[in-house]
């Protein structure tokens, strides 16, 4: 699993990376989590407002910071989805 957390590097998105990773001991799902915290790489999301979460290419939020358990949901959607 590719989770990407978007963003500049603003208190909310290092508060995003922090819950990525406590949504992943909690999934207990094995994930590559990586800051891309250059522009030219968050506009070919079409991401209008960080931060903002990327689960295997699918944007999940922008904008906001989404609690543990809504992330915990969209990490096992995508381990279910992946096999």
């Amino acid at each position: 699993m590719d989770i990407k957390v978007l963003g500049t590097g603003c208190p909310k998105c290092k508060k995003l990376y922090e819950e990525v990773q406590k949504a992943l001991a909690s999934a207990g799902v094995p994930a590559t989590v990586e800051k891309v915290e250059d522009i030219g790489r968050i506009v070919e999301y079409d991401v209008m407002m960080t931060p903002a979460l990327v689960i295997n290419g699918e944007v999940k939020a922008s904008g906001r910071v989404p609690g543990v358990p809504e992330m915990v949901t969209w990490i096992m959607n995508a381990a279910a989805a992946e096999g």
